[in-house]
């Protein structure tokens, strides 16, 4: 869970607490819809090049720690899954077979939190990076 991950020239743990509900608080996240949502979500986050680390449903509620790539913005990735996930939603439990103008599932805002390390753990790193660089300089220092 702690693991840094790459691009082509960045590393990255960027890492989000991700809340939203559906429209009107309607208690509809349980029984078949509850079982198969998870799966939706993960495969719509990995479209986007995310990883849902990890995720609960509850009747009023969804909850996710989302690993996103620091190339995408939050507000696009959470757009993107509420969205597509509303449209599988009405297609596959509603009936609706093609786009739908104003009928809407999820409620328009969402919370997010980053999560990240302990700021404690990165003041010590960041002190054993200077410490290993004079290290490094002193060592360098004899080979010229």
């Amino acid at each position: 869970m702690d693991e840094i991950q790459s691009l082509a020239h960045t590393w990255w743990e960027c890492k989000y607490h991700v809340v939203w509900i559906p429209k009107c608080r309607r208690q509809v996240l349980y029984g078949r819809l509850r079982q198969h949502l998870g799966v939706v979500f993960r495969e719509l986050a990995r479209q986007k090049e995310c990883t849902v680390e990890e995720g609960h449903l509850l009747p009023d509620h969804v909850h996710m720690l989302l690993s996103i790539p620091p190339k995408y913005a939050v507000a696009q990735v959470v757009g993107f899954v509420k969205g597509k996930s509303a449209i599988h939603i009405a297609r596959t439990y509603l009936g609706r077979r093609q786009n739908f103008l104003g009928q809407h599932f999820w409620a328009r805002g969402y919370y997010v939190s980053t999560v990240g390390r302990d700021e404690a753990s990165i003041r010590e790193y960041i002190q054993k990076q200077r410490e290993e660089d004079k290290r490094l300089d002193q060592l360098t220092m004899f080979h010229e």
